[in-house]
């Protein structure tokens, strides 16, 4: 066989092939056809001699001629057509491979290993290599590394970016024992190599265009004013129409000024409509709204705030208006001055750095009082529970609830499983009393006993499920009510019946002292409970000192007529000598951090209940001269609390809820889980460094 080669093509000149080469399949039967048909002819030449011989002596010439010609025929002819087929097979071969080196999408083989064999010229154009290029694909490309290669599947697709370019790598597995399983040279018994197709598609223009039509989808968002009654109070009567003006034309170009709609529903709602690429933009300012509304000053003594809710990425219009309806919720729930962006995966916060305006009318008050008295009265009876490791604010509020219960003639019983140090003492002022009877206070487990479609169940002092005294309960009653005092967080307690969640009440004691006043029938609390709420109030206000308002002391006040006793409370809080001394070196080993953060541990070791040590540890380190903000970090129960306060400067919240947490802007706290002191440490120092370096926290 020679084989001669020419420019631009390939020419086979081949010899005439040997005998014993053998066609196969149709083509075979299509040859042997005309032997068939002779052999026919020669039988029909047979009968004819029968008819008439000198017929049959001219067939049989005719026979002869045919079988003559098919010889030669098949002689010269057959090694035409299979030298014909050959030199087909093999340029059918080079115009494969031609066109798959000329092929638009880029193309690589690879070996198992990651290493490129063979590459066509779009590939080698869009990587920029010379063809021959033989290293690992990684080289090319840092995301596939070796452990995404096809291994154990046999197709894997990986999104990558190369040179501001979006591609998706599609990489299929080519086992070579298949191929080689009839090779007479190789043996593939145990073999288990394979190459790798390796095809890139560009998805440049299709990223765009989603993101087109992303960016252009509808975004709803609510803007309310939080304290537009209280400022338009603090303003003369013919002046403020112009305040409420400025507010509304600041608010409005702001919109347009993202091309977006605003539009007023009522005195102090807005109701906006913007596209999602302009949300971006309200994200990069940290929606510099909320400080641009506060400039509107006509003499009015009060600033103006306002709260925006935002709803993204919902499946219909409807759905991103419900997100934004939660999303203000949220932020009016966590004290306003903020906005809140809900998307159906997460919910982000931004602002929240002003204090909550206290609300100097008991309207709200009035109003949930009675709805409280028509709940309990529709039900046999009433489960009262605080959060987990109950402080007396907790317990203080659950007294309170009892007491209401009681006197509308329902069974009612307080959750308590664990009780501290601190508590003890209160706790003790109703178990030894003889008035009470002893299943005042039950267990989980008897509390899930007694729950059902007749129970309902009053949450105090806390807002987030997990952290209940019961979690449970929260699942077996359907009627639920929620009082409390902390602004609200991510996760809440759904579907509750009457929610009533004030973020500018120093404790859940002054609020649930006010519907005491409003619940009706002249209810009558003995000189216990009195004490009990009034410790309450003292404590969530470090004796009247943060977040006390008008309203806190006119709660105080009722209660000191009902018979709470100032001495009696402070007997009850004289503290441990080992937690005086543990608190005492917590505020002296305080470290100083950024000349505005302290930061200090406590100990765990003697002390029944370290964890309010700690935080009241980190109350007084808010004494030091500069320190804008103090955290406490206690190990106990193979956890680190950590306690956060603050005055009026910094958000603790926000900080805590960082690290997963939540609580009050002046204070905050969260659980650490499988991490040290140090490391708990490290932790809140990164994550102050984060919020002050992406302008989250502000410290001069």
């Amino acid at each position: 066989m020679l084989i001669a080669s020419e420019d631009r093509g390939v020419t086979l000149k081949m010899a005439p092939l040997k005998n014993n080469i053998k066609l196969r399949g149709r083509l075979k039967k299509y040859i042997q056809t005309s032997l068939y048909l002779g052999l026919l002819l020669a039988v029909v030449n047979l009968v004819v001699y029968l008819i008439s011989v000198p017929a049959g002596l001219v067939l049989t010439c005719f026979v002869l001629i045919y079988f003559a010609v098919l010889l030669v025929l098949q002689f010269y002819n057959k090694p035409v057509i299979v030298n014909e087929l050959v030199s087909f097979a093999t340029q059918y071969g080079q115009i494969q491979k031609v066109l798959l080196r000329q092929f638009e999408i880029p193309y690589a083989i690879l070996d198992d290993e990651g290493h490129i064999i063979w590459t066509n010229r779009a590939f080698e154009k869009v990587v920029h290599k010379e063809k021959g290029y033989r290293k690992s694909i990684t080289s090319l490309f840092p995301s596939i590394t070796r452990e995404k290669l096809p291994g154990d599947t046999e197709y894997t697709e990986i999104d990558l970016t190369f040179e501001n370019s979006n591609y998706a790598a599609k990489m299929r597995k080519i086992s070579l024992g298949d191929m080689l399983e009839s090779s007479n040279i190789v043996d593939t018994q145990d073999y288990e190599g394979f190459l790798i197709a390796f095809y890139l598609f560009d998805e440049t223009a299709l990223k765009i265009a989603l993101q087109e039509v992303e960016d252009q989808s509808l975004a709803v968002g609510m803007i309310y004013l939080d304290n537009y009654d209280e400022a338009l109070e603090s303003v003369e009567e013919v002046r403020r129409s112009l305040l409420t003006a400025l507010i509304e034309r600041k608010i409005t170009k702001y919109i347009a000024a993202l091309d977006g709609i605003c539009k007023k529903i009522e005195k102090d709602k807005y109701m906006i409509i913007l596209r999602r690429k302009a949300t971006e933009s309200l994200r990069e300012s940290k929606f510099d709204l909320l400080e641009d509304v506060k400039t509107v000053n006509i003499g009015n003594e009060m600033a103006v705030t306002i709260s925006i809710g935002l709803g993204l990425d919902g499946f219909t219009y409807a759905q991103n208006y419900e997100f934004a309806r939660n999303a203000i919720d949220l932020a009016l729930g966590r004290g306003g001055d903020q906005a809140v962006v809900k998307t159906p995966e997460n919910v982000t916060y931004y602002g929240g750095k002003s204090q909550q305006v206290e609300k100097n009318t008991r309207v709200k008050a009035r109003v949930k009082a009675q709805a409280l008295r028509e709940i309990i009265t529709s039900k046999e009876r009433v489960l009262i529970m605080g959060h987990r490791f109950p402080d007396v604010d907790s317990f203080g509020a659950a007294v309170g609830i009892y007491r209401i219960a009681t006197t509308l003639d329902r069974k009612a019983y307080i959750v308590l499983n664990e009780v501290n140090s601190s508590m003890q003492p209160v706790v003790d002022l109703f178990k030894k009393h003889e008035e009470y009877k002893d299943d005042m206070i039950i267990n989980n487990q008897q509390a899930t006993e007694l729950a059902g479609n007749n129970t309902v169940l009053v949450v105090v002092d806390v807002n987030k499920p997990s952290i209940t005294e019961c979690p449970e309960l929260l699942r077996m009653c359907k009627s639920i009510v929620v009082l409390d005092h902390h602004r609200q967080g991510t996760e809440i307690i759904e579907n509750a019946t009457l929610s009533y969640v004030e973020a500018y009440a120093s404790s859940a004691c002054e609020m649930v002292s006010e519907i005491l006043q409003y619940i009706g029938q002249s209810i009558r609390i003995t000189a216990e409970e009195a004490d009990c709420m009034y410790s309450g109030i003292i404590v969530d206000t470090d004796n009247f000192v943060t977040k006390t308002g008008v309203r806190t002391f006119e709660a105080a006040a009722f209660l000191r007529r009902n018979g709470a006793d100032v001495t009696r409370v402070r007997k009850l809080f004289r503290e441990d000598a080992n937690e005086y001394k543990a608190r005492a070196d917590a505020v002296s080993q305080a470290e100083i951090y950024r000349n505005a953060f302290a930061i200090s541990t406590c100990t765990s070791e003697d002390i029944q209940s370290p964890t309010i040590v700690g935080a009241q540890a980190a109350n007084e380190l808010l004494n030091i001269k500069g320190v804008k903000a103090s955290f406490v970090l206690t190990d106990y129960q193979n956890q680190i609390f950590v306690s956060g306060r603050s005055i009026d400067e910094v958000n603790v919240q926000v900080i805590m809820e960082k690290m997963g947490g939540g609580g009050h802007l002046n204070a905050a706290g969260c659980q650490l889980n499988g991490v040290s002191i140090s490391e708990g440490i490290g932790i809140l120092k990164g994550t102050l460094d984060k919020m002050i370096a992406e302008g989250d926290l502000v410290i001069e």
